[in-house]
């Protein structure tokens, strides 16, 4: 499977972008999810959605701004962000793995996502 990332760009503090993961073939046996990389920082945890979009997950510094969703019949993910903050700037991936699986194993490009003050 091979997914595309897309829907980063340049927003004002308290700003909202919505990102999007098409993936090449069907994810609906898949779990997803979306993390980020900040410059000169390890990549993060941001958002899980389970292969039916039965539980999500998120990390704490996005809950209640975030919201990870999934089409299955598009074969694509999303990420709603709201209230967006300058420490969300970074580069953003979404990621797929087998629903039995523990790690991710399908990645994508990645997509910068910058707030400015």
């Amino acid at each position: 499977v091979q997914l595309q990332a897309s829907g980063g760009g340049v927003v004002q503090a308290g700003g909202s972008l919505r990102l999007s993961c098409a993936a090449s073939g069907p994810i609906r046996v898949m779990d997803m999810g979306w993390f980020r990389q900040a410059p000169g920082k390890e990549r993060e945890f941001v958002a899980s959605i389970t292969w039916n979009g039965g539980r999500t997950a998120y990390a704490d510094s996005v809950k209640g701004r975030f919201t990870i969703s999934r089409d299955n019949v598009k074969n694509t993910e999303y990420l709603q962000m709201n209230s967006l903050k300058p420490e969300d700037t970074a580069v953003y991936y979404c990621a797929a793995k087998s629903s039995i699986m523990t790690d991710y194993h399908y990645w994508g490009q990645g997509t910068q996502v910058t707030v400015s003050s």
